[in-house]
């Protein structure tokens, strides 16, 4: 039977399981490697059907916490945190070195890093994200959209808008690979030398769609995150609109004391 919650609404009982289940990973009580008790087990401990089980399982397995092996069970995944370090992730010899952000921030966690394009190509730019570019609202930019992996499960997604007369004559910003060091590289190749990157982090609960996306259960926690990045000019030449699976990233910052 439901729990009634906020609103009056019930929350079906497998999605309660499922929930404590995941909230056990996430607190440590299973760890990494631990199996995950088997569906009699499950079954005898909260009272429920076996068909119960299995939902919240299917639950549980999309959160990304756990692997399931054929004949052995679900086993927690060992998931270490990206760190990021915002002092180094753009420093400009990454990008000499032909490494994006993402990259090296996964290279610096011992991940293995992949990226998936969703989509490059023009856009009307949406009236946030064109403040912040200083550009109207409706006004065309370019539009690129990836979804970040670690360790084959994805960690996040980011949006870019760039502002088109910056990228018109950048043919490589069209490509789905723009080469090494990532689009920063090819806009300093273009002239746009960066000053500073600013970022803006929120935290809040994943929606439908983007707990789908970053495989995570419904309403997990995530970090928004929405950086400008600016020239030497004072212009912002990008917006990177981010989405982040809470549970994946520590955020570490140097912050100087003196003035």
């Amino acid at each position: 039977m439901g729990t009634s919650v906020g609103g009056g609404k019930a929350v079906p009982r497998y999605l309660q399981i499922a929930d404590e289940i995941v909230q056990q990973i996430r607190a440590g009580v299973l760890k990494p490697g631990d199996m995950v008790p088997s569906e009699s087990e499950l079954v005898e401990r909260y009272g429920v059907s076996g068909g119960t089980i299995r939902k919240a399982m299917v639950e549980v397995r999309a959160s990304g916490l756990v692997e399931t092996r054929h004949g052995k069970g679900s086993i927690v995944k060992d998931r270490p945190p990206v760190r990021l370090r915002s002092s180094d992730r753009f420093r400009a010899s990454h990008r000499r070195g032909g490494k994006a952000a993402y990259l090296a921030e996964s290279e610096q966690s011992g991940a293995t890093a992949k990226v998936s394009v969703l989509y490059i190509g023009p856009m009307e730019a949406p009236e946030d994200i064109a403040e912040r570019l200083g550009v109207e609202a409706g006004t065309q930019v370019l539009a690129r959209r990836r979804l970040y992996f670690r360790n084959g499960t994805p960690v996040e997604t980011a949006s870019s808008y760039l502002p088109w007369d910056v990228v018109k004559d950048i043919p490589e910003l069209f490509a789905e690979n723009p080469g090494p060091g990532g689009i920063y590289a090819r806009l300093e190749d273009y002239g746009h030398t960066f000053t500073e990157f600013v970022e803006t982090l929120t935290a809040r609960a994943a929606a439908k769609a983007e707990a789908s996306e970053l495989a995570l259960s419904p309403g997990a926690p995530v970090v928004h995150l929405i950086r400008n990045a600016v020239t030497t000019e004072g212009r912002v030449v990008e917006v990177c609109d981010t989405l982040m699976a809470a549970d994946q990233f520590v955020f570490q910052y140097r912050i100087p004391a003196a003035d």
